[in-house]
C-alpha cells in the first residue's frame, strides 16, 4: 500500500509531505510507509482520546474542501453570544458610574460607538472565508512571518485580559448568589468561582469549533430572559438621577474609546471562526451578518447596564449593593425584588453567560499562540493544550485583580482600543490599497514561508508612527496627553487613520526596494490558472 499522492495548488508546498496515515487492524496500528506494531497503552489511550472528535487543528489553512458551513443564522447566533454577557453590561455602567454621564448622554455614545466598533472586525471576519486563514496567521500577509509577532503578541495580551476580566465577573457574582443579599459572604467565595468559571470555559473550548458554534447558539438565552426580568420587576424604579452634569466632549470621547475599545479587540480574532464558512458565500451577506451580531447584543447590555447605573443615586438598596465596586452586589439588588430565592437563581444564571464569551477567547488564544512562535513543531501542538495553558495563567491573575476590577476595566478596554485599531488599519488597508480587494492576491500556500511574504518594515512602521500619535491624545488614569486635556480621548480614532495613512507610502517602498510579494504571489496566481 502506498501513501497517498501530496495535494497541490495554493494551500500546499508542492513539496511537501504528507504525513503518514495510520489504521487499526485487529489490535495493530498500521501506518502507511512503516512496519506494523502492536499497539502500547499510550496509543490505546490517543486513539480512545481522538474519539471524543477534538479539533486540534491550529493555524494550518482550512482546506476549501473543509470549508461547507453556509448558516448565516449561526453565524449570526455565533456573534450575538460572545457579547450576551455582564461584562456587556458592566460597560454599559461605565457611562454613569465612571464618566459622570447621563442617561440620555451614555445611550448615545455606546450606539454611535458600537456602529463603528463594531464595522471593522466584521468586514475583515469575512477575509476568513475567503482565505480559509486564522486571523493572526492572516496577519503576516502585511506584518510578515516574524514581524506578525508583535500583534499577536498583543492579541495574547488582550484575550488573557478579557478572560480576566470575565472571571473577576463571574466570580463575584456566583459568589454573590451563593448567600443572601447583604451577607459578608457567601457559600463560594469570589476566588472559588473565578476557579468554577475558569474551568466551565475550559471544557467548551477545549472540544473546538464544533461544539463551541453549537453551545453559542443557546448560551445567549439565559441573560437575555434575565435582563427583561429585571426590567420587569423595576419598572417603576429606574427614574435616572438628575444629578448629571452637562456633558463635555471629554467625557464622551473618553467613555467612547472604552466602549469602541472593547469591540475593536475583535480585529486581531475574527476570522477564527469564520473560516469554516464555504468560500463562495457571499461576503456582503457575511458581513451584515456579523455586524448585527455584534452590534444588537452589545448595545442592548450596556443599555441596560446603563439604565440601572443611571437609576444608582435614587436607591439606596442598590447603592448599599454596588459597595466598593462590586457589580454582583448591585446585580444582586436589582433582582431582589423577584424574590430572595429566585434572584439568587437569576444571578446563577447570569454568572453562566461569561462562558459564551471565554470559551471562544481560550480557543483564539491558542491559534494565536502557535502564531507567536513561528516554528513548525509548535504548529504541531493540539490547540487545545493552549486553552489549559491560558486556564492556568488567568486564574491567579484575576484573582489579584478582582478587588480593583472598574479600575482594570476602564483602563484595559482603552488601550486595547488603542492597539486594536492600528492593526485593524494595517490589515484594511493592505487588502483595499495593494491587494487591490481581491482575495486572488494572497498566496495562501505561503502562510509559512518568510520569502512568499511581506517583510514586516512597513506594518511595524506605520504601528509605531500611530503609536507615537496616540501618547498625545490618550486619556487614562497614569497619563493624559497634550491633546487629550483639549479633546478628551480620541486615541483610538488616531490610532487607526494615523496608522492606515502611515502604511501606505511605508508598504509602497517596501514593495519597491526589499518584496513585492503581491507581485509574486498575482503571478503564481496566473500560473496555476494557465
Amino acid at each position: 500500500m502506498t501513501a497517498p499522492a501530496a495535494q497541490k495548488g495554493p494551500y500546499f508546498d508542492e513539496k511537501e509531505k504528507v504525513e503518514p496515515t495510520s489504521t487499526v487492524v485487529e489490535g495493530r496500528e498500521l501506518e502507511y510507509g512503516a512496519e506494523t506494531r502492536p499497539i502500547n497503552k499510550l496509543g490505546r489511550f490517543k486513539r480512545w482520546f481522538l474519539t471524543w472528535e477534538l479539533e486540534s487543528q491550529g493555524i494550518k489553512p482550512t482546506l476549501p474542501s473543509q470549508r461547507s458551513d453556509v448558516n448565516f443564522f449561526k453565524t449570526f447566533l455565533l456573534w450575538l453570544t460572545f457579547d450576551c454577557n455582564i461584562i456587556s453590561i458592566s460597560a454599559g455602567t461605565l457611562g454613569p458610574l465612571a464618566f459622570n454621564l447621563s442617561l440620555r448622554d451614555s445611550i448615545l455614545v455606546i450606539i454611535g460607538f458600537n456602529i463603528l466598533g463594531s464595522a471593522l472586525p466584521a468586514y475583515i471576519a469575512t477575509f476568513g472565508a475567503k482565505l480559509g486563514l486564522r486571523q493572526m496567521c492572516q496577519s503576516r500577509f502585511s506584518f510578515g512571518y516574524y514581524g506578525a509577532i508583535l500583534p499577536t503578541f498583543l492579541n495574547l495580551v488582550a484575550i488573557t485580559g478579557y478572560l480576566s476580566l470575565n472571571c473577576i465577573t463571574a466570580g463575584q457574582t456566583i459568589s454573590s448568589a451563593s448567600g443572601d443579599f447583604g451577607a459578608d459572604k457567601g457559600l463560594i467565595s469570589w476566588n472559588a468561582g473565578i476557579v468554577i468559571m475558569a474551568v466551565i470555559s475550559l471544557v467548551v473550548s477545549f472540544f473546538g469549533y464544533k461544539v463551541l458554534s453549537f453551545y453559542e447558539r443557546y448560551a445567549w438565552v439565559p441573560i437575555i430572559v434575565v435582563s427583561f426580568i429585571a426590567l420587569g420587576v423595576n419598572a417603576g424604579h429606574l427614574q435616572p438621577s438628575a444629578s448629571f452634569p452637562p456633558a463635555t466632549a471629554s467625557q464622551i470621547l473618553t467613555f467612547g474609546a472604552s466602549i469602541g475599545g472593547f469591540l475593536l479587540a475583535y480585529v486581531t480574532v475574527c476570522s477564527d471562526f469564520t473560516t469554516y464558512m464555504r468560500e463562495d458565500v457571499s461576503s456582503r451577506k457575511l458581513f451584515i451578518t456579523i455586524f448585527f451580531g455584534i452590534f444588537v447584543s452589545t448595545t442592548f447590555l450596556e443599555i441596560i447596564g446603563a439604565v440601572f447605573a443611571a437609576a444608582l443615586p435614587s436607591h439606596p438598596t442598590w447603592q448599599a449593593g454596588y459597595g466598593n465596586d462590586n457589580l454582583a452586589g448591585l446585580l444582586h439588588a436589582i433582582l431582589l425584588p423577584a424574590g430572595p430565592k429566585f434572584s439568587r437563581f437569576l444571578l446563577a444564571m447570569l454568572s453562566l453567560s461569561v462562558t459564551g464569551n471565554m470559551a471562544p477567547s481560550m480557543y483564539s488564544f491558542g491559534l494565536s499562540f502557535q502564531t507567536l512562535i513561528p516554528f513548525d513543531f509548535i504548529v504541531r501542538v493540539p490547540r487545545y493544550f493552549f486553552s489549559v495553558l491560558v486556564t492556568a495563567i488567568i486564574i491567579p491573575l484575576a484573582i489579584v485583580a478582582a478587588t480593583r476590577f472598574y479600575t482594570a476595566l476602564s483602563n484595559f478596554l482603552g488601550l486595547i482600543g488603542y492597539s486594536s485599531a492600528a492593526v485593524g488599519a494595517v490589515l484594511f488597508t493592505e487588502h483595499i490599497v495593494f491587494r487591490r480587494a481581491a482575495f486572488g492576491n494572497y498566496d495562501v500556500g505561503c502562510w509559512n514561508r518568510p520569502r512568499g511574504l511581506p517583510v514586516g518594515v512597513a506594518a511595524i512602521g506605520a504601528c509605531a508612527v500611530g503609536a507615537g500619535v496616540v501618547v498625545l491624545c490618550m486619556q487614562q488614569v497614569w497619563l493624559v496627553g497634550p491633546v487629550a486635556r483639549k479633546t478628551g480621548d480620541i486615541a483610538f480614532l488616531v490610532s487607526f487613520f494615523t496608522t492606515g495613512l502611515a502604511y501606505v507610502p511605508f508598504r509602497w517602498a517596501e514593495k519597491r526596494w526589499l518584496r513585492d510579494d503581491v507581485k509574486l504571489a498575482a503571478g503564481r496566481g496566473q500560473h496555476e490558472g494557465a
